[in-house]
Protein backbone atom coordinates (compact mmCIF):
# COMPACT_ATOMS: atom_id res chain seq x y z
CA UNK A 1 0.00 0.00 0.00
CA UNK A 2 1.17 3.32 -1.14
CA UNK A 3 2.67 5.00 2.33
CA UNK A 4 1.79 8.85 1.49
CA UNK A 5 -2.23 7.29 1.56
CA UNK A 6 -1.40 5.31 4.60
CA UNK A 7 0.10 8.25 6.29
CA UNK A 8 -2.46 10.48 5.19
CA UNK A 9 -5.29 8.34 6.80
CA UNK A 10 -3.39 7.74 9.98
CA UNK A 11 -4.11 11.74 10.18
CA UNK A 12 -7.23 11.85 9.30
CA UNK A 13 -8.29 9.30 11.62
CA UNK A 14 -6.37 10.51 14.93
CA UNK A 15 -9.32 13.31 14.70
CA UNK A 16 -12.97 12.61 15.96
CA UNK A 17 -13.96 15.75 14.50
CA UNK A 18 -12.52 14.90 11.12
CA UNK A 19 -14.24 11.72 10.75
CA UNK A 20 -17.27 13.10 11.99
CA UNK A 21 -17.42 15.93 9.83
CA UNK A 22 -16.26 13.16 6.66
CA UNK A 23 -19.00 10.70 7.21
CA UNK A 24 -21.77 13.67 7.97
CA UNK A 25 -20.92 14.78 4.38
CA UNK A 26 -20.80 11.28 2.99
CA UNK A 27 -24.81 10.83 4.65
CA UNK A 28 -26.06 14.31 2.63
CA UNK A 29 -23.88 13.02 -0.35
CA UNK A 30 -26.03 10.03 -0.51
CA UNK A 31 -29.01 11.84 -0.10
CA UNK A 32 -28.95 13.67 -3.05
CA UNK A 33 -28.23 10.59 -5.14
CA UNK A 34 -31.64 8.89 -5.28
CA UNK A 35 -34.11 11.51 -3.70
CA UNK A 36 -34.35 13.68 -7.02
CA UNK A 37 -35.24 10.36 -8.63
CA UNK A 38 -37.57 8.66 -6.14
CA UNK A 39 -39.69 11.61 -5.81
CA UNK A 40 -41.17 11.76 -9.41
CA UNK A 41 -42.57 8.44 -9.67
CA UNK A 42 -45.32 9.20 -6.63
CA UNK A 43 -46.27 13.06 -8.58
CA UNK A 44 -46.16 11.60 -12.25
CA UNK A 45 -49.64 12.37 -12.50
CA UNK A 46 -49.38 15.87 -11.00
CA UNK A 47 -46.90 16.64 -13.00
CA UNK A 48 -48.47 15.31 -15.94
CA UNK A 49 -51.55 16.99 -15.67
CA UNK A 50 -49.73 20.69 -14.76
CA UNK A 51 -47.53 20.48 -18.05
CA UNK A 52 -50.60 18.77 -20.06
CA UNK A 53 -47.22 16.58 -21.46
CA UNK A 54 -48.14 12.97 -22.59
CA UNK A 55 -47.98 9.46 -20.62
CA UNK A 56 -45.27 8.51 -22.62
CA UNK A 57 -43.01 11.52 -22.31
CA UNK A 58 -44.23 11.25 -18.90
CA UNK A 59 -42.78 7.94 -18.17
CA UNK A 60 -39.62 8.84 -19.97
CA UNK A 61 -38.67 11.36 -16.94
CA UNK A 62 -37.58 8.55 -15.50
CA UNK A 63 -35.30 6.80 -18.06
CA UNK A 64 -33.48 10.05 -18.65
CA UNK A 65 -31.38 9.73 -15.47
CA UNK A 66 -30.76 6.32 -16.28
CA UNK A 67 -29.52 7.00 -20.18
CA UNK A 68 -27.39 9.94 -18.78
CA UNK A 69 -25.65 7.08 -16.15
CA UNK A 70 -24.59 5.18 -18.90
CA UNK A 71 -23.43 7.97 -21.38
CA UNK A 72 -21.34 9.69 -18.85
CA UNK A 73 -20.33 7.04 -16.25
CA UNK A 74 -17.17 5.91 -18.75
CA UNK A 75 -15.93 9.74 -18.01
CA UNK A 76 -15.97 10.50 -14.65
CA UNK A 77 -12.40 9.23 -13.30
CA UNK A 78 -11.36 10.93 -16.51
CA UNK A 79 -12.87 14.22 -15.37
CA UNK A 80 -11.64 13.15 -11.48
CA UNK A 81 -7.80 12.64 -12.69
CA UNK A 82 -8.16 15.79 -14.06
CA UNK A 83 -10.36 18.09 -11.21
CA UNK A 84 -9.01 16.03 -8.50
CA UNK A 85 -11.97 13.58 -6.60
CA UNK A 86 -12.91 15.91 -4.36
CA UNK A 87 -13.38 18.83 -6.63
CA UNK A 88 -15.24 16.69 -8.87
CA UNK A 89 -17.86 15.72 -6.53
CA UNK A 90 -18.12 18.95 -5.28
CA UNK A 91 -18.81 20.06 -8.85
CA UNK A 92 -21.17 17.88 -9.23
CA UNK A 93 -23.96 18.97 -6.51
CA UNK A 94 -23.48 22.20 -7.66
CA UNK A 95 -25.25 20.67 -11.58
CA UNK A 96 -27.64 18.91 -9.70
CA UNK A 97 -28.77 21.60 -7.77
CA UNK A 98 -29.19 23.47 -11.16
CA UNK A 99 -30.91 20.76 -12.30
CA UNK A 100 -33.11 20.07 -9.45
CA UNK A 101 -34.21 24.04 -9.27
CA UNK A 102 -34.84 23.68 -13.09
CA UNK A 103 -37.05 21.11 -13.72
CA UNK A 104 -39.18 22.47 -10.98
CA UNK A 105 -39.92 25.36 -12.62
CA UNK A 106 -42.98 24.86 -14.58
CA UNK A 107 -41.89 24.38 -17.82
CA UNK A 108 -41.62 21.45 -19.95
CA UNK A 109 -38.65 22.15 -21.83
CA UNK A 110 -36.89 22.79 -18.73
CA UNK A 111 -38.34 19.76 -17.08
CA UNK A 112 -36.82 18.06 -19.56
CA UNK A 113 -33.11 19.55 -19.09
CA UNK A 114 -33.45 19.59 -15.45
CA UNK A 115 -33.99 15.79 -15.40
CA UNK A 116 -30.78 15.38 -17.97
CA UNK A 117 -28.23 17.87 -15.25
CA UNK A 118 -29.78 15.66 -12.41
CA UNK A 119 -29.04 12.25 -14.64
CA UNK A 120 -25.41 13.64 -15.23
CA UNK A 121 -24.42 15.02 -12.11
CA UNK A 122 -25.36 11.72 -9.95
CA UNK A 123 -23.70 9.80 -12.25
CA UNK A 124 -20.44 11.13 -11.07
CA UNK A 125 -21.51 10.52 -7.80
CA UNK A 126 -22.28 7.07 -8.12
CA UNK A 127 -18.78 6.57 -10.30
CA UNK A 128 -16.77 7.89 -7.98
CA UNK A 129 -18.10 7.60 -4.72
CA UNK A 130 -16.96 3.70 -4.04
CA UNK A 131 -13.36 4.60 -5.47
CA UNK A 132 -12.92 7.68 -2.80
CA UNK A 133 -13.52 5.71 0.06
CA UNK A 134 -10.47 3.54 -0.92
CA UNK A 135 -8.89 6.78 -1.69
CA UNK A 136 -9.15 8.16 1.64
CA UNK A 137 -9.80 5.70 4.11
CA UNK A 138 -8.72 2.13 2.34
CA UNK A 139 -8.86 0.20 5.88
CA UNK A 140 -12.48 1.38 6.55
CA UNK A 141 -14.19 0.68 2.74
CA UNK A 142 -16.91 -1.03 4.39
CA UNK A 143 -18.09 0.58 6.75
CA UNK A 144 -17.95 3.57 4.66
CA UNK A 145 -20.15 1.71 2.17
CA UNK A 146 -22.71 0.61 4.23
CA UNK A 147 -23.24 4.09 5.72
CA UNK A 148 -23.79 5.25 2.08
CA UNK A 149 -25.85 2.72 1.03
CA UNK A 150 -28.13 2.50 4.28
CA UNK A 151 -28.30 6.67 3.65
CA UNK A 152 -29.46 6.16 -0.21
CA UNK A 153 -32.39 3.35 0.79
CA UNK A 154 -33.70 5.98 3.67
CA UNK A 155 -33.18 8.99 1.88
CA UNK A 156 -35.05 7.65 -1.09
CA UNK A 157 -38.10 5.93 0.71
CA UNK A 158 -38.30 8.95 2.71
CA UNK A 159 -38.59 11.10 -0.65
CA UNK A 160 -40.73 8.71 -2.11
CA UNK A 161 -43.65 9.05 0.89
CA UNK A 162 -43.03 12.52 1.40
CA UNK A 163 -43.68 13.70 -2.29
CA UNK A 164 -47.39 13.02 -2.54
CA UNK A 165 -48.27 15.19 0.42
CA UNK A 166 -46.71 17.66 -0.52
CA UNK A 167 -47.43 17.81 -4.14
CA UNK A 168 -51.19 17.76 -3.06
CA UNK A 169 -50.83 20.68 -0.54
CA UNK A 170 -47.91 22.92 -2.27
CA UNK A 171 -47.96 21.94 -5.94
CA UNK A 172 -45.22 19.15 -7.50
CA UNK A 173 -43.25 22.24 -8.33
CA UNK A 174 -42.48 22.60 -4.22
CA UNK A 175 -42.30 18.54 -4.23
CA UNK A 176 -39.27 18.30 -6.87
CA UNK A 177 -37.65 20.90 -5.46
CA UNK A 178 -37.61 19.03 -2.52
CA UNK A 179 -34.13 17.57 -2.83
CA UNK A 180 -32.48 21.22 -3.56
CA UNK A 181 -32.26 21.69 0.33
CA UNK A 182 -29.94 18.33 0.48
CA UNK A 183 -27.99 19.80 -2.09
CA UNK A 184 -27.51 22.80 -0.68
CA UNK A 185 -26.59 21.35 3.19
CA UNK A 186 -24.33 18.77 0.92
CA UNK A 187 -22.13 21.49 -0.50
CA UNK A 188 -21.75 23.76 2.80
CA UNK A 189 -20.71 20.71 4.26
CA UNK A 190 -18.47 19.60 1.71
CA UNK A 191 -16.35 22.72 1.79
CA UNK A 192 -13.87 21.30 4.54
CA UNK A 193 -13.25 18.68 2.54
CA UNK A 194 -11.86 20.42 -0.47
CA UNK A 195 -8.60 21.46 1.60
CA UNK A 196 -6.49 18.67 1.32
CA UNK A 197 -5.64 16.95 -2.35
CA UNK A 198 -2.17 16.09 -1.82
CA UNK A 199 -2.92 12.30 -1.99
CA UNK A 200 -4.95 12.58 -4.98
CA UNK A 201 -2.13 14.53 -6.89
CA UNK A 202 0.29 11.17 -5.80
CA UNK A 203 -2.38 9.11 -7.69
CA UNK A 204 -3.08 10.86 -10.99
CA UNK A 205 0.52 11.95 -10.60
CA UNK A 206 1.53 8.30 -11.08
CA UNK A 207 3.22 6.97 -14.02
CA UNK A 208 1.42 3.52 -14.06
CA UNK A 209 -0.06 2.83 -17.02
CA UNK A 210 -3.85 2.93 -16.90
CA UNK A 211 -5.67 -0.30 -17.56
CA UNK A 212 -8.01 -0.42 -20.38
CA UNK A 213 -11.51 -2.27 -18.19
CA UNK A 214 -13.35 -3.26 -21.75
CA UNK A 215 -10.17 -5.99 -22.29
CA UNK A 216 -10.52 -7.29 -19.08
CA UNK A 217 -12.76 -10.49 -18.61
CA UNK A 218 -13.49 -9.51 -14.72
CA UNK A 219 -14.50 -6.01 -15.70
CA UNK A 220 -17.25 -7.54 -18.23
CA UNK A 221 -18.32 -9.87 -15.18
CA UNK A 222 -18.57 -7.41 -12.54
CA UNK A 223 -20.55 -4.97 -15.63
CA UNK A 224 -22.59 -7.77 -15.80
CA UNK A 225 -23.26 -7.75 -11.97
CA UNK A 226 -23.99 -4.50 -11.94
CA UNK A 227 -26.18 -4.09 -15.32
CA UNK A 228 -28.21 -7.72 -14.00
CA UNK A 229 -28.96 -6.10 -10.45
CA UNK A 230 -29.47 -3.04 -11.96
CA UNK A 231 -32.49 -4.47 -14.44
CA UNK A 232 -33.83 -6.25 -11.61
CA UNK A 233 -34.44 -3.43 -8.85
CA UNK A 234 -35.36 -1.15 -11.55
CA UNK A 235 -38.20 -4.36 -13.52
CA UNK A 236 -39.25 -5.23 -10.26
CA UNK A 237 -40.12 -1.61 -8.91
CA UNK A 238 -42.28 -0.88 -12.34
CA UNK A 239 -43.38 -4.15 -12.78
CA UNK A 240 -44.51 -6.12 -9.29
CA UNK A 241 -47.08 -3.81 -8.22
CA UNK A 242 -49.07 -4.61 -11.41
CA UNK A 243 -48.27 -8.24 -11.40
CA UNK A 244 -49.82 -8.44 -8.04
CA UNK A 245 -52.71 -6.59 -8.88
CA UNK A 246 -52.97 -8.87 -11.84
CA UNK A 247 -53.26 -11.84 -8.96
CA UNK A 248 -56.17 -10.13 -7.06
CA UNK A 249 -54.28 -7.52 -4.94
CA UNK A 250 -55.98 -4.44 -3.94
CA UNK A 251 -54.08 -1.52 -5.30
CA UNK A 252 -53.25 -0.03 -2.21
CA UNK A 253 -51.88 -2.82 -0.87
CA UNK A 254 -49.56 -3.88 -4.41
CA UNK A 255 -48.64 -0.49 -4.08
CA UNK A 256 -47.28 -1.29 -0.18
CA UNK A 257 -45.29 -4.13 -1.29
CA UNK A 258 -42.19 -1.38 -3.03
CA UNK A 259 -42.32 -0.35 0.16
CA UNK A 260 -41.83 -3.82 2.03
CA UNK A 261 -38.94 -4.35 -0.44
CA UNK A 262 -37.28 -1.16 0.14
CA UNK A 263 -37.46 -1.37 3.68
CA UNK A 264 -36.00 -5.28 3.83
CA UNK A 265 -32.63 -4.11 1.77
CA UNK A 266 -31.83 -1.22 4.49
CA UNK A 267 -30.25 -4.06 7.25
CA UNK A 268 -28.24 -5.73 4.35
CA UNK A 269 -27.05 -2.82 2.69
CA UNK A 270 -25.32 -2.05 5.88
CA UNK A 271 -23.97 -5.65 6.97
CA UNK A 272 -22.89 -7.03 3.87
CA UNK A 273 -19.91 -4.42 2.83
CA UNK A 274 -18.42 -5.14 5.93
CA UNK A 275 -18.90 -8.61 5.92
CA UNK A 276 -17.60 -8.74 2.18
CA UNK A 277 -14.33 -6.59 2.98
CA UNK A 278 -13.19 -9.38 5.67
CA UNK A 279 -14.02 -11.90 3.10
CA UNK A 280 -10.85 -13.14 0.93
CA UNK A 281 -13.68 -14.54 -1.35
CA UNK A 282 -17.84 -12.94 -1.11
CA UNK A 283 -19.07 -16.19 -2.80
CA UNK A 284 -20.85 -17.31 0.20
CA UNK A 285 -23.01 -13.76 -0.45
CA UNK A 286 -23.24 -14.37 -3.82
CA UNK A 287 -25.02 -17.76 -3.08
CA UNK A 288 -27.25 -16.22 -0.07
CA UNK A 289 -28.82 -13.32 -2.14
CA UNK A 290 -29.04 -15.57 -4.91
CA UNK A 291 -31.31 -17.30 -2.92
CA UNK A 292 -33.55 -14.73 -1.70
CA UNK A 293 -33.76 -13.58 -5.33
CA UNK A 294 -34.90 -17.16 -6.64
CA UNK A 295 -36.99 -17.81 -3.36
CA UNK A 296 -38.91 -14.10 -4.01
CA UNK A 297 -39.63 -14.47 -7.65
CA UNK A 298 -40.76 -18.21 -7.36
CA UNK A 299 -43.44 -17.45 -4.86
CA UNK A 300 -44.50 -14.78 -7.16
CA UNK A 301 -44.44 -17.19 -10.32
CA UNK A 302 -46.75 -19.54 -8.09
CA UNK A 303 -49.01 -16.76 -7.37
CA UNK A 304 -48.97 -17.48 -3.83
CA UNK A 305 -50.06 -13.68 -2.83
CA UNK A 306 -51.37 -14.20 0.47
CA UNK A 307 -47.38 -14.64 1.01
CA UNK A 308 -46.40 -11.91 -0.79
CA UNK A 309 -44.82 -9.46 1.82
CA UNK A 310 -42.72 -12.91 2.52
CA UNK A 311 -41.61 -12.47 -1.42
CA UNK A 312 -40.79 -8.62 -1.28
CA UNK A 313 -39.01 -9.60 1.83
CA UNK A 314 -36.67 -12.26 0.34
CA UNK A 315 -36.49 -9.82 -3.03
CA UNK A 316 -35.48 -6.88 -0.64
CA UNK A 317 -33.06 -9.07 1.33
CA UNK A 318 -31.34 -10.36 -2.09
CA UNK A 319 -31.39 -6.30 -3.86
CA UNK A 320 -29.57 -4.72 -1.22
CA UNK A 321 -26.93 -7.44 -0.68
CA UNK A 322 -26.79 -7.71 -4.27
CA UNK A 323 -26.51 -4.02 -4.22
CA UNK A 324 -23.73 -3.62 -1.79
CA UNK A 325 -21.72 -6.08 -3.01
CA UNK A 326 -21.53 -4.81 -6.42
CA UNK A 327 -20.09 -1.29 -5.02
CA UNK A 328 -17.69 -3.15 -3.02
CA UNK A 329 -16.39 -5.13 -6.06
CA UNK A 330 -15.23 -1.30 -7.25
CA UNK A 331 -12.33 -1.53 -4.75
CA UNK A 332 -11.95 -5.17 -4.02
CA UNK A 333 -10.74 -5.89 -7.40
CA UNK A 334 -8.81 -2.94 -7.36
CA UNK A 335 -5.89 -1.65 -6.77
CA UNK A 336 -6.08 1.99 -6.68
CA UNK A 337 -8.61 4.59 -5.91
CA UNK A 338 -8.34 5.70 -9.69
CA UNK A 339 -8.90 2.32 -11.26
CA UNK A 340 -11.54 1.73 -8.90
CA UNK A 341 -12.92 4.67 -10.57
CA UNK A 342 -12.57 3.04 -14.15
CA UNK A 343 -13.96 -0.23 -13.11
CA UNK A 344 -16.99 1.87 -11.66
CA UNK A 345 -17.32 3.95 -14.58
CA UNK A 346 -17.89 0.94 -17.25
CA UNK A 347 -19.72 -1.16 -15.07
CA UNK A 348 -22.09 1.56 -14.49
CA UNK A 349 -22.64 2.80 -18.12
CA UNK A 350 -23.00 -0.89 -19.42
CA UNK A 351 -25.20 -1.57 -16.11
CA UNK A 352 -27.58 1.37 -16.09
CA UNK A 353 -27.63 0.89 -20.03
CA UNK A 354 -29.22 -2.60 -19.47
CA UNK A 355 -31.47 -0.80 -16.76
CA UNK A 356 -32.78 1.35 -18.35
CA UNK A 357 -34.06 -0.90 -21.48
CA UNK A 358 -35.22 -3.28 -18.87
CA UNK A 359 -38.56 -2.00 -17.86
CA UNK A 360 -39.30 -1.44 -21.39
CA UNK A 361 -38.52 -4.82 -22.31
CA UNK A 362 -40.80 -6.90 -19.43
CA UNK A 363 -43.70 -4.46 -20.63
CA UNK A 364 -43.45 -5.64 -24.18
CA UNK A 365 -43.33 -8.99 -23.22
CA UNK A 366 -46.43 -8.82 -21.33
CA UNK A 367 -48.01 -7.06 -23.93
CA UNK A 368 -47.20 -9.49 -26.48
CA UNK A 369 -47.91 -12.38 -24.55
CA UNK A 370 -50.65 -10.95 -22.19
CA UNK A 371 -49.61 -12.59 -19.38
CA UNK A 372 -47.09 -12.13 -16.44
CA UNK A 373 -46.26 -15.77 -16.68
CA UNK A 374 -43.27 -15.09 -18.78
CA UNK A 375 -42.09 -11.71 -17.53
CA UNK A 376 -41.53 -13.76 -13.95
CA UNK A 377 -40.00 -16.15 -15.77
CA UNK A 378 -37.37 -13.52 -17.44
CA UNK A 379 -36.55 -11.96 -13.37
CA UNK A 380 -35.66 -15.97 -12.60
CA UNK A 381 -33.39 -16.44 -15.64
CA UNK A 382 -32.28 -12.78 -14.38
CA UNK A 383 -30.95 -14.12 -11.01
CA UNK A 384 -29.67 -17.22 -12.89
CA UNK A 385 -27.42 -14.95 -14.98
CA UNK A 386 -26.27 -12.41 -11.93
CA UNK A 387 -25.45 -15.77 -10.01
CA UNK A 388 -23.15 -16.76 -12.43
CA UNK A 389 -21.49 -12.70 -13.22
CA UNK A 390 -21.02 -12.53 -9.16
CA UNK A 391 -20.02 -15.62 -8.97
CA UNK A 392 -16.44 -15.21 -11.01
CA UNK A 393 -16.46 -11.30 -9.64
CA UNK A 394 -16.32 -12.63 -5.98
CA UNK A 395 -13.10 -14.83 -6.47
CA UNK A 396 -10.19 -12.62 -5.11
CA UNK A 397 -8.33 -11.31 -7.67
CA UNK A 398 -7.61 -7.80 -9.50
CA UNK A 399 -8.48 -6.90 -12.73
Amino acid sequence: MNSKLVTYTDKNLSSNKSIWLFTLAIILFATTLRTPLTVVGPIISFIRDGLGISNVLAGFLTTIPLLAFAAVSPFAARIARKFGMEWTLFYSVIILCMGVALRSVGSTSLLIFGTILIGVAIAFGNVLIPSYFKLKFPLHIGLLTGIYSVSMNISAGLAAGLSYPIASISGWQLALGLSLILGILTLLFWLPILKDRKVEMNFASSNKPKKKMWKSPLAWAIAATMGLQSLIFYCSSAWLPDIFISQGMDAQAAGWMGSIMQLAQIPLTFVVPIIAGKLSSQRPIVLFFSICYIIGFTGVLMEWTSLAVLWMMFLGFAGGASFSLVLMFFTLRTETAFEAADLSGFAQSVGYLVAAIGPVLFGYVHDATNSWTIPVLLFLIASVLLFTASFISAKKQFV
